[in-house]
């Protein structure tokens, strides 16, 4: 897995990496170096100060899937719009 560094030295640790360490947004992470000269990286124990209703899940993504009216998107426009 590659990803490229940022110029502020910033990277996106990959999918595949996030779920085998249970990272969630928040979470903090430690790296190190072993003795082979490999980084190593591990989920640091709490979160970042402020960033606990990051982990949550969005109002949106809570609120999805709950409608009971099904509408066809050009319909809802045209009700929004005030459209006959």
């Amino acid at each position: 897995m590659a990803t490229t560094m940022t110029v502020k030295g910033q990277v996106t640790i990959p999918k595949k990496v996030r779920d085998a360490l249970r990272l969630a947004p928040g979470d903090r992470v430690e790296f190190g170096v072993n003795r082979e000269g490999e980084i190593v990286v591990h989920k640091a124990g709490g979160r970042t100060p402020g960033k606990e209703r990051a982990a949550k899940r969005d109002r949106f993504e809570a609120a999805r899937g709950k409608a009971q009216q099904k509408w066809r998107t050009d319909d809802l426009m045209a009700l929004l719009r005030g459209e006959d």
